[in-house]
């Protein structure tokens, strides 16, 4: 796990972090996009902070808190679990910060979790964070008719997936092309 790019969520954290998720630029792109209060915010990361099958970080660049990335279902019967991230900084949206998170998490899930899977789902017409993933060697494995309700419609889901297999075939390549040097 890169300690520059990724450091745990600290209580510290959740007034920073319920800002950018109450955000439209954030909000979005969740499947829940009411307005988070500041019990709900509090209640939430308790419940996080004993739950073993989730973990939680915050996206740094530059010593500068940025976004949120997590774990979520982390199963070891299954040996999988899923992940999610954003970065509500706008600012740096397109610098390449999304590809070293994806690299670290994967890094985190395959070579210290020794997970056989990670997948994850992204809303259909997220056409970037779709690309992002494929490029990391994510394969297509469902989707998911109307399966989120936002502002009164009906959104569709795709879900991704790889495995560790294809993970350790694509590792360094993925390496050296986010961290030329």
């Amino acid at each position: 796990m890169s300690s520059e790019i990724l450091r745990p969520l600290l209580a510290d954290d959740l007034e920073m972090v319920r800002t950018w998720r109450n955000s439209e630029a954030v909000a979005r792109y969740m499947y829940n996009d009411e307005p988070i209060t500041e019990a709900q915010q509090q209640a939430w990361f308790a419940s996080v902070s004993q739950d073993s099958s989730k973990q939680y970080w915050v996206i740094t660049h530059q010593g500068r808190a940025i976004g949120v990335a997590n774990l979520y279902a982390i199963n070891r019967t299954f040996n999988s679990c899923y992940w999610a991230f954003y970065i509500a900084d706008q600012d740096v949206r397109g610098a390449g910060i999304g590809a070293k998170v994806e690299f670290s998490v994967l890094e985190y899930v395959f070579e210290t979790l020794k997970l056989n899977k990670l997948l994850c789902e992204v809303f259909v017409d997220n056409d970037k964070v779709i690309t992002m993933h494929e490029k990391f060697g994510f394969r297509r494995e469902s989707y998911f008719r109307e399966h989120i309700r936002k502002n009164g419609a009906y959104k569709d889901v795709v879900g991704l997936a790889l495995l560790r297999r294809e993970w350790s075939q694509l590792r360094e390549g993925m390496r050296a092309k986010i961290y030329r040097s």
